[in-house]
């Protein structure tokens, strides 16, 4: 693996450590937060408005955070960067750890929120970052989808130890195991030098921010991770289309997750062992899809179509969600997740390669600040929407109405990714980039 994925290793259990220290916490929170704030109840429109919040705030932070984190990455390494959202996302999971009592809770829902609003997707983004600084252009969609399935086999573990465990026992694993990947990443993970040496062997695009003229003067002189996104945004037309398919994708993947546990809590009465098993095989269909049959299909189809593929049919699981009619629904919805995980590591390798290796930190970060201002919108439309279709005052009776229409919003991303076309052949390195190459990401 060292050598066919350019020493990656120790990238990929960083990750599935990561993510395995956060994944194992999800099925239980929806049981935590209900019997925090409404103790017996299985509906309770508070604990959905208060999760909605904290979306919101956390979106607002990262919107202006990760773009800015990504450009730091860039000037002062992957490995540094990594560190920080590592280390912080400990401390909330030693709250729960410790008690979940209500005023245990609320300062774990406050920690929570505002470590999250500096760190939320950083890891993702950073570690993507890192795969692009170490792998090619023609490989990176395969090795993403890879990394990617590493964290989905990461959610199977996760939420099979949790299937096992008592409550207060998976927090406190969770915290001890997110320790171990701050650990690990340490000692282990090398350092990721990002220099032009990479054009000659493995890049092949133009740095779309030196190329782009200069402005006499900046919109956020402070922030100017916000005129990177101003600038990518109107320099390449994929990357703003590829953006537009992040936003909506984010939107509907949000609204689904904000939605889903305290629908099916409602509907099917489920609980945290259930909610378990429901992830296990969202996982275990992701990491067959991004471990096996992404490497194969994507150089046969090309990454373009592979985004489409994958937004098809999330957009037909969701719907699915939606209109569920028994208990066994919601498993047979899941295994579709098998082809709706393409999307995103495709989404990613097309925005990775439509700028240089210098770049690589702010375009991931833009995109991340892309899906968090999704963050922010997200909950504003579909809090209420579960809250009133969940309660005895709905209009009418749907109570999946909410899911429907984040459905809808992956609709909206599916039919905008058919306008993403495959770029021209690349160039053999970066000194001879011809002018055709460059005209459809120049202005």
């Amino acid at each position: 693996m060292e050598k066919l994925f350019g020493g990656l290793s120790h990238l990929f259990m960083t990750v599935f450590l990561f993510c395995f220290a956060n994944f194992m916490v999800v099925p239980g929170i929806t049981d935590v937060t209900l019997a925090a704030l409404c103790p017996g109840k299985d509906e309770c429109s508070f604990a959905i408005y208060l999760t909605g919040a904290q979306q919101v705030i956390i979106g607002l932070g990262s919107l202006v955070v990760m773009p800015l984190v990504g450009n730091l990455s860039d000037t002062y390494g992957r490995k540094v960067m990594l560190t920080v959202p590592m280390t912080l996302s400990i401390f909330p999971l030693v709250i729960l750890a410790y008690s979940r009592t209500k005023y245990y809770f609320y300062a774990y829902y406050v920690l929570r929120t505002l470590i999250a609003m500096a760190t939320d997707g950083s890891v993702q983004f950073l570690a993507l970052a890192y795969v692009a600084d170490n792998v090619p252009e023609s490989r990176r969609a395969a090795v993403f989808g890879i990394m990617s399935g590493f964290a989905s086999s990461s959610f199977v573990f996760g939420n099979f130890s949790a299937r096992f465990l008592s409550t207060s026992a998976t927090f406190q694993v969770a915290a001890v195991m997110s320790f171990v990947a701050l650990l690990y990443m340490r000692v282990f993970l090398p350092e990721s030098f990002m220099n032009n040496s990479i054009c000659g062997r493995s890049a092949e695009t133009d740095c779309l921010l030196e190329k782009a003229p200069s402005k006499k003067w900046k919109l956020f002189k402070t922030l100017p991770s916000v005129d990177d996104i101003i600038c990518l945004l109107r320099t390449s037309p994929t990357f703003s289309k590829a953006a537009v398919v992040a936003f909506f994708v984010n939107v509907g993947d949000v609204g689904l997750y904000a939605s889903l546990m305290y629908y099916l809590k409602a509907q099917f009465h489920f609980n945290k062992n259930q909610f378990a098993d429901l992830m296990i095989i969202n996982g275990i269909a992701g990491s067959i899809s991004q471990l096996i049959l992404m490497p194969i299909l994507t150089p046969l189809l090309g990454e373009e179509k592979m985004l489409s593929l994958g937004l098809f049919f999330s957009c037909a699981c969701t719907i699915l969600y939606s209109v569920a009619w028994a208990p066994w629904v919601p498993y047979a919805a899941a295994v579709i997740s098998v082809v709706s995980t393409f999307a995103l590591p495709c989404l990613r390798s097309i925005a990775s390669k439509q700028t240089g290796p210098s770049e690589q930190g702010k375009v991931q970060g833009c995109i991340t600040g892309i899906c968090s201002f999704a963050n922010i919108v997200s909950p504003l439309a579909f809090s209420p929407l579960t809250a009133l279709f969940l309660s005895d005052h709905a209009p009418f009776h749907f109570p999946g109405f909410s899911i429907m229409c984040s459905g809808l919003a992956a609709m909206i991303a599916f039919v905008q990714s058919i306008a993403i076309r495959p770029p021209p052949s690349p160039p053999k390195n970066c000194s001879n980039i011809s002018s055709s190459s460059t005209s459809e990401t120049l202005v």
